[in-house]
């Protein structure tokens, strides 16, 4: 499974000289827990709720602050093409929870660990149900059932 297919979009974004507040409201209108600042197309940080709750609440900034003060600027992106293990892989490896994805160099969506979380629920059961089948086909009992 590709990135694409499992990435939302579009991305919630802000442009640099977005205010503090205005990524609040963004994040509040749109239900998320971060926003991508994006400038013509290209990522330039991300700022999440806890960047603004860190940096902003707690280093006193006023609302009307611009986003470049509590962004992140060094974000972990992956490709809209990448397999979802690659995703998998940097999530466990940075220890972050969103990962924009690009195409080109473009932002064209977000893909955050909650889809892991979604597809270990859904899975779970069924790799359970496999690992308490013994090997081999299925038992009589099972066929009929029992």
């Amino acid at each position: 499974m590709r990135v694409s297919e499992a990435m939302s979009t579009p991305a919630v974004a802000v442009p640099p000289r977005a205010s503090v507040a205005e990524a609040a409201q963004q994040m509040a209108a749109q239900g998320v827990g971060s926003v991508l600042v994006v400038e013509d197309g290209v990522l330039r940080g991300i700022v999440t709720d806890r960047d603004l709750a860190v940096r902003g609440l707690g280093a006193d900034l006023e609302p009307g602050s611009l986003v470049e003060a509590v962004m992140s600027e060094n974000v972990i992106t992956v490709g809209a093409e990448d397999d979802v293990h690659v995703a998998y892989r940097l999530f466990r490896r940075f220890g972050v929870r969103r990962l924009p994805i690009l195409d080109k160099h473009r932002v064209v969506g977000v893909l955050t660990v909650d889809v892991f979380q979604r597809l270990a629920d859904l899975l779970g059961p069924i790799a359970w149900s496999v690992l308490e089948e013994p090997p081999g086909p299925p038992s009589a009992d099972a066929s009929r059932g029992v």
